[in-house]
């Protein structure tokens, strides 16, 4: 009798990755998420399937609460508040004129005055376009108004090579104006740093992330969810974009010497060589890195990967990025494309491990 051929066995990179997804879901579906053990998982790489890496992420930056029984009241009162910032924030000045001038003419429509006469519209101080009042719809559009038209070019410049986010697609624009929607938005509520050139690219991976949930719902309000995200995210390290603290020890110039240090640790020589033989400073190759947190130095699916690890960093990503003991196999590989090497050489072990491995190794991953 003969027998059915019998399926291969898995090989050890599939028995990894099929396991590696049973206990990321395993430990989303605890009643109470144990937000160690999803950070550890985390750290490895989130599967890309089901809306995981959505719902992981919204863990690791504080938006959902570990006990899942509260995650629907507190997306419910997350993306009401949002809501209402958009009612307050987002107000066109034009059509506030507009409303009061049609309120004008119901008002005097229901005074039956017959002596034939046209009735002017009202306008209070604060809608006047001339008023300086700090709550004038028109004080505030003018007062934002450049800072609106930088978010619109840097929007439109995020990731021009993505049909997600550029293109005359109502898809394509609809997220484009959720992406100013949230940086105006956060302009507005944080004064003291306002918009910084730069912070649309931090916002894109999270959108794109809420946004490409496979639930309607939560698709939907990604914008919402994207703020929120976005407020705590940049709460870790958003001395880096105060311009008073640039020299302070929490500030951005703080910040590159504790890199230097780092590097210094863990390679002299290199450090050596970059900094007194080539005079190649921290702010001239690791400014980017730091702020951006690496959204610019590789392609948009590995930054998503990568990302999966700097959220895993209890402390924050920046602290990842300027803490992480490099990977033995890895600090080498630097060392031989940043320092002159002999024609003949090869970079160390001949070959070359998987792209986003590789860059998660180097954050020296649990």
């Amino acid at each position: 009798m003969a027998t059915s051929p019998r399926s291969p066995p898995p090989a050890p990179a599939q028995e990894f990755e099929i396991s590696r997804q049973s206990r990321i879901f395993a430990a989303l579906s605890k009643k109470v998420i144990d937000l160690d053990e999803l950070r550890m998982l985390a750290a490895q790489g989130v599967p890309d399937a089901a809306g995981v890496r959505s719902t992981v992420w919204k863990l690791l930056l504080g938006y959902l609460p570990y006990d899942r029984s509260r995650w629907e009241q507190e997306l419910a009162k997350k993306r009401s508040q949002y809501a209402a910032f958009k009612d307050e924030f987002l107000s066109n000045p034009v059509e506030v004129a507009r409303q009061v001038e049609k309120q004008g003419h119901r008002n005097a429509n229901a005074e039956h005055v017959d002596n034939g006469l046209l009735h002017r519209s009202e306008v209070t101080q604060e809608e006047h376009p001339l008023s300086l009042g700090k709550t004038s719809v028109w004080n505030q559009f003018f007062e934002y108004s450049e800072i609106m038209e930088q978010i619109d070019r840097d929007v439109k410049r995020t990731h021009p090579d993505m049909h997600f986010f550029c293109g005359d697609s109502s898809f394509a624009k609809s997220n484009q104006e959720s992406l100013k929607n949230v940086l105006l938005i956060f302009a507005k509520l944080n004064a003291g740093i306002r918009y910084v050139q730069g912070m649309n690219e931090i916002l894109a991976p999270l959108f794109f992330v809420f946004r490409s949930d496979p639930d309607d719902k939560n698709a939907n309000f990604a914008e919402a969810d994207s703020f929120f995200c976005f407020v705590e995210l940049l709460s870790g390290f958003r001395d880096n974009f105060c311009q008073k603290l640039d020299n302070s020890a929490s500030g951005i110039r703080g910040t590159l010497a504790k890199l230097s240090q780092l590097v210094a640790k863990y390679d002299a020589d290199l450090q050596h060589h970059l900094e007194i033989t080539t005079e190649v400073n921290p702010q001239f190759y690791a400014f980017r890195w730091i702020t951006l947190l690496l959204t610019q130095e590789f392609n948009f699916a590995d930054t998503i990967h990568i990302w999966d690890t700097l959220l895993s960093d209890p402390d924050g990503p920046q602290n990842m990025l300027r803490n992480a003991d490099p990977c033995p196999e890895a600090a080498p590989g630097w060392r031989f494309h940043l320092q002159p090497q002999a024609p003949a050489e090869l970079p160390p072990n001949g070959h070359q491990t998987p792209p986003v491995r590789r860059k998660q190794a180097a954050l020296k991953l649990p």
